[in-house]
């Protein structure tokens, strides 16, 4: 599988995306506006509206975004151990969200609209299929490489997914980050029991 899209992102629409981020933490989803976010872009909502003609293919465009840096982070990695790579993804995804648990409410939020936004539903998708991919990826090369026991590596990955899922959730909707930490202690044990 490719991995998403190798877009770039220009100057202004860096800008547009940071602004974005800072205007979902301080607002969360339900209250985001193109005004709040042209606020914070320090330009007029035309500004925006150039761009991108609604909030919502702003916000698509917002979790490409996201996707594109979480991608850079793990393509960053310069280790090709599969137990190192294995930890990495799990730290990015379990413990690099504590940094920022108001993005993460207002991640959760448009989660639970991709039932009715066809635009967030493909991104979250999308997502999750990569994901679940590198997951996949690093348990396979663990077992070519004899480094990680011979199992269901779909079955392993679909059940770090899980816990992964689960504590992402827990983590917002108790507001409470230590059920992240709780999380990746889980996660690590899962792996070592079913690959060790």
């Amino acid at each position: 599988m490719a991995g998403p899209s190798d877009r770039t992102f220009s100057d202004q629409t860096e800008e547009i995306m940071q602004a974005t981020y800072r205007a979902l933490r301080e607002h969360g989803y339900a209250d985001l506006t193109i005004q709040r976010i042209a606020d914070e872009y320090g330009k007029s909502t035309a500004a925006v509206h150039y761009y991108y003609d609604t909030k919502d293919d702003l916000l698509a465009a917002f979790l490409d975004y996201l996707l594109e840096r979480f991608v850079d982070s793990i393509h960053a990695v310069e280790t090709t151990d599969p137990e190192a790579r294995l930890d990495l993804l799990l730290d990015e995804l379990l413990v690099k969200p504590q940094e920022n648990p108001d993005l993460s409410v207002a991640l959760l939020e448009m989660r639970s609209q991709a039932p009715y936004k066809e635009a967030f539903s493909d991104r979250f998708r999308q997502n999750d299929e990569y994901i679940r991919y590198l997951l996949k990826a690093v348990i396979n090369h663990g077992i070519d490489e004899g480094v990680f026991n011979d199992v269901d590596a779909e079955h392993v990955t679909r059940s770090l997914l899980t816990i992964i899922d689960g504590a992402r959730t827990r983590a917002v909707m108790l507001d409470d980050t230590d059920e992240l930490e709780t999380a990746r202690q889980t996660a690590s044990e899962y792996a070592d029991a079913m690959l060790q």
